[in-house]
């Protein structure tokens, strides 16, 4: 029974198995083999002969495990094991070999001894099935990327030749004439396939399926001429959009018509070719009129997030690095935009406003100072339109601000003084000192006046030395700026006031310079600069400025007079010291504007009939000052004008030349140069070429000398001469005044009477004759 089940068991579990495999198995449970003398090879091929194979195999396999165990090589003959007729065989042998066994098949598996042909049938399948699996192959062949490249895109250029329609003029004007009648969304989507084909040019995308191909440069300009002029209002009668109404500032979106989701998949096509176009054109005007046709979609891009966002970037890059034009449209697009979505995109576009604001006033010259300061008025006004978001950037960079300051105070290393003393940060101060300004009154962003003014205050600070001065300078006329637009008084003057009682304005420069400083596009300055006479001439030019500007801001404040003192006993201080007239007349005229002020506002106070405490009183009393104006106020609007006409000339790069008075060089002429010579070559007849190089020095000498007349004229024009200079010019006017006097002109030698000269006297050897005393 208990082999009985055993078999039964291992036919029900592993029906798949062929019968050979099964009766080994019941061998090998029944302990008729030993499992630890045969490889799985032998278990699986071994036979049913009889009991003296099975020895032998015993044996076999003990002489294999003392050859180190190498497994039998199989046989071509044990391939066909499998077939029906060796299984018949085998199980007759079973019968004379193991009657026992053979019984109890009988009594239990009836389908084992009655083997058919149908098993055979099976095995042969199986064959079959394995010859028909995929066998990988040792090695896998390398496929030709090129030629692979090459088929794709002939196949492409052959679909682009059936289906490209080339664009001509003719079909423009049909399309134009469609436009006037009755725009048709077939009409329309014809044209934007074409407007597609036109931007894929500018792009070189090749291979870019389009409907349509463009190879005229003349089609393609009348092209994009004809989708700027008429586009927007063909899309606007297709859509059946209301014209708005003057003074109305909402705009009319085009997804409010019914037709909107029936052409919204050629609508978008056109708009995102429209920012494409943008992102690949150079020519100014080109971009300009391009920019003003997207302004006029801005309905449209704000029903389109995703070509929005590309419209938003390409607006912000034209709005940093274009001209003077393209910056203007592209702002004014970003604001209408940000303006009808603030909650959506204005975020976004302060944040990438500011960083290309930063990116692009790196470097500062009077070529790029106007466009540094457009972006300032136009991101200040871009933050106003929200002042909830305008806080939390404006905390955030000027936080960043106060954090590089504090790092170089405390580490006191080159790189951290570089991070602060640069052309970025001193604009990003002046952009926030605008920012606020501009929103001014606001509850919401007055809290950060105070941190503001400490970071620039600060910055002043870091190194207070001479070289620094021109940033000294910019940083006060930020201070200015805040104090004016948002009533705060911020102590400005001391700064002013340092630097004259530090410079020695007396002491001669060392260094004639005519070109004067622009103090308005440096930081600072060389050690060369320091010397010249320019440096003091324009640093005197600009603290007059700067002190004027800051009184004119507090010219109405009933505390003027306190407010003056201490400039008035600087000023005056100054000019007994100073001894230069130029710099005496300037500091004179300031001091008697500011006294004059002075007085103007104390007659107007001991008039009043409030006290200090009253501050609703003192309001009213300084606006009504405001109104009717003050002497200070008075010149310094006609001041202003001027002063800003010779910023221009500065900006402009043009040179003062007309308060220098230069004087005028004569110098001959070619055909008097000319007469000189021939009449030269008359007097003088030379034997040799030494003669002749005699004459050209005794010419250069002479043309030396006229210069040297000149610089001597600059200098008494200047009053200081340059101490290392006017030494080297003493040394060579002692050189040069035997070729400028007025004696005459010694007798020309021959070379033969010359030769004798240099001979000289035959000498004479005479013997010494001394006397007793020597």
């Amino acid at each position: 029974m208990c082999l009985g089940f055993v078999v039964t068991t291992v036919r029900v579990c592993v029906p798949c198995l062929p019968a050979s495999v099964a009766v080994n198995l019941y061998r090998w449970i029944s302990g008729i083999w030993k499992l630890e003398d045969l490889s799985v090879d032998e278990f699986m091929l071994s036979g049913f002969d009889s009991h003296e194979e099975d020895a032998c195999e015993d044996e076999e396999s003990t002489q294999q495990k003392g050859k180190m165990k190498k497994p039998a090589p199989q046989k071509t003959s044990d391939k066909k094991q499998g077939k029906a007729s060796e299984h018949k065989d085998q199980l007759s042998a079973l019968k004379s070999n193991d009657p026992d066994f053979y019984e109890f098949l009988q009594q239990n598996d009836q389908k084992l001894l009655n083997f058919d042909d149908s098993d055979s049938l099976e095995d042969e399948d199986e064959d079959e099935e394995e010859r028909m699996y995929h066998r990988l192959p040792s090695q896998l062949e390398e496929a030709d990327d090129d030629e692979e490249e090459e088929e794709e895109s002939e196949k492409k250029d052959a679909k682009k030749s059936k289906e490209a329609t080339k664009v001509t003029e003719a079909m423009i004007e049909n399309w134009r004439a469609g436009l006037t009648k009755e725009p048709t969304a077939k009409l329309i989507r014809d044209i934007t396939q074409a407007f597609k084909a036109a931007v894929a040019t500018t792009k070189g995308d090749s291979e870019e399926l389009c409907r349509y191909t463009i190879s005229d440069s003349a089609v393609f300009n009348s092209l994009v001429l004809f989708c700027i002029k008429d586009m927007h209002a063909a899309l606007s009668k297709m859509l059946k959009l209301k014209a708005p109404e003057q003074g109305q500032k909402k705009l009319i979106l085009p997804s409010s018509s019914p037709r909107w989701q029936k052409n919204q998949i050629d609508i978008k096509m056109y708009v995102a070719g429209v920012v494409q176009l943008l992102s690949s054109l150079t020519q100014a005007t080109v971009i300009a009129a391009v920019l003003r046709h997207a302004n006029q979609m801005v309905p449209y891009y704000l029903c389109l997030p995703k070509q929005c966002r590309h419209l938003l970037k390409s607006l912000i890059k034209h709005w940093s690095t274009g001209e003077e034009t393209v910056r203007v449209l592209a702002f004014l697009a970003l604001n209408k935009i940000c303006r009808h979505k603030q909650e959506i995109y204005l975020n976004s576009v302060l944040k990438q406003m500011y960083i290309a604001y930063v990116k692009n006033c790196k470097f500062t010259s009077p070529n790029t100072l106007p466009m540094i300061n457009f972006m300032q008025r136009t991101l200040a006004e871009m933050y106003s339109l929200d002042t909830q978001v305008s806080y939390q950037h404006a905390f955030i960079y000027i936080r960043q601000l106060a954090i590089h300051l504090r790092n170089a105070i405390n580490l006191k290393k080159k790189e951290t003084y570089q991070s602060v003393y640069n052309w970025q940060y001193v604009h990003c101060l002046y952009l926030w000192c605008r920012v606020l300004s501009t929103i001014y009154p606001s509850e919401v962003l007055e809290p950060l006046l105070y941190p503001l003014c400490q970071v620039i205050i600060g910055c002043i600070k870091l190194v207070p030395i001479s070289r620094y001065y021109p940033l000294r300078l910019h940083c006060v006329r930020a201070i200015t700026l805040l104090s004016a637009n948002t009533k705060t008084y911020v102590p400005a003057l001391p700064f002013l006031l340092e630097i004259l009682q530090r410079e020695d304005f007396n002491k001669k420069p060392g260094r004639m310079s005519i070109k004067p400083i622009n103090f308005a596009v440096i930081l600072k300055l060389s050690k060369t600069n320091l010397q010249e006479k320019a440096y003091k001439d324009g640093l005197v030019e600009q603290l007059y400025d700067l002190i004027l500007e800051y009184f004119h801001t507090q010219a109405c404040s009933i505390g003027f007079p306190e407010l003056a003192l201490p400039t008035i006993v600087q000023l005056k201080a100054f000019l007994k010291e100073c001894k230069v007239a130029n710099y005496c007349k300037q500091m004179r005229q300031l001091l008697e504007k500011i006294q004059e002020n002075c007085s103007y506002i104390t007659g107007r106070r001991q008039k009043a009939a409030f006290g200090v405490a009253d501050v609703t009183a003192v309001a009213a009393w300084e606006k009504q000052v405001a109104v009717e104006g003050t002497p200070l106020t008075k010149y310094y609007s006609q001041w202003k004008k001027l002063r800003e006409k010779e910023i221009q000339l500065e900006i402009s790069g043009k040179e003062r030349m007309e308060d220098l008075n230069l004087p005028e060089i004569k110098r001959k002429k070619a055909e008097e140069k000319k007469a000189n010579k021939k009449e030269f070559k008359g007097l003088f007849e030379s034997d040799s070429d030494d003669d002749d190089d005699d004459l050209f020095k005794s010419k250069e000498e002479q043309g030396g000398s006229d210069e040297d007349e000149g610089l001597e004229d600059l200098s008494d024009l200047s009053d200081e001469e340059d101490v290392d200079d006017s030494e080297e010019d003493d040394s060579d006017g002692d050189q040069k005044k035997p070729s400028s006097s007025k004696g005459k002109t010694p007798k020309k030698m021959l070379s033969t009477e010359l030769k004798v000269v240099a001979e000289g006297d035959e000498d004479m050897v005479e013997d010494l004759e001394l006397s007793d005393q020597d």
